[in-house]
């Protein structure tokens, strides 16, 4: 079964770009405009992994992995932030917001599949090491 991955950006291209990045090795991607969007989806469905944007309009990801983070449901969810903000300040932010990992945009396909596979587990190894 292919493991799933939140994409939540309010920009369609990111979205584009990062499910390109991510189909080629077997991963199920759904989509998210913002975060009251994804919390939605993940009401109907949890993925297994959540790339999140941090400036969106309605709810910023900042806010959406604090929710996250204080639900039972969602406490353990894995979350990377993907962000063009690249300053010491807006990484700590991230981090103590709950996020598992910060990374920042524009991000290597081959970064971003080994942190997925990091976070993930072995169940990503044969998806990450067959693309």
């Amino acid at each position: 079964m292919a493991q799933t991955v939140l994409i939540v950006d309010d920009e369609s291209m990111t979205r584009d770009l990062l499910r390109m990045m991510l189909t080629p090795s077997g991963f199920e991607i759904h989509e998210a405009e913002d975060g009251l969007d994804a919390l939605e989806k993940i009401g109907s469905f949890m993925p297994d992994i959540v790339l999140l944007d941090v400036m969106m309009p309605n709810m910023d990801g900042i806010t959406l992995c604090q929710r996250l983070r204080s639900n039972g449901t969602t406490v353990a969810l894995p979350i990377i932030m993907l962000s063009a903000k690249t300053n010491f300040n807006a990484v700590e932010e991230g981090l103590s917001a709950g996020a598992n990992k910060y990374l920042t945009k524009p991000i290597a396909r081959k970064t971003l599949l080994a942190t997925i596979k990091e976070l993930i587990g072995d169940d990503a190894q044969a998806s990450v090491l067959s693309s």
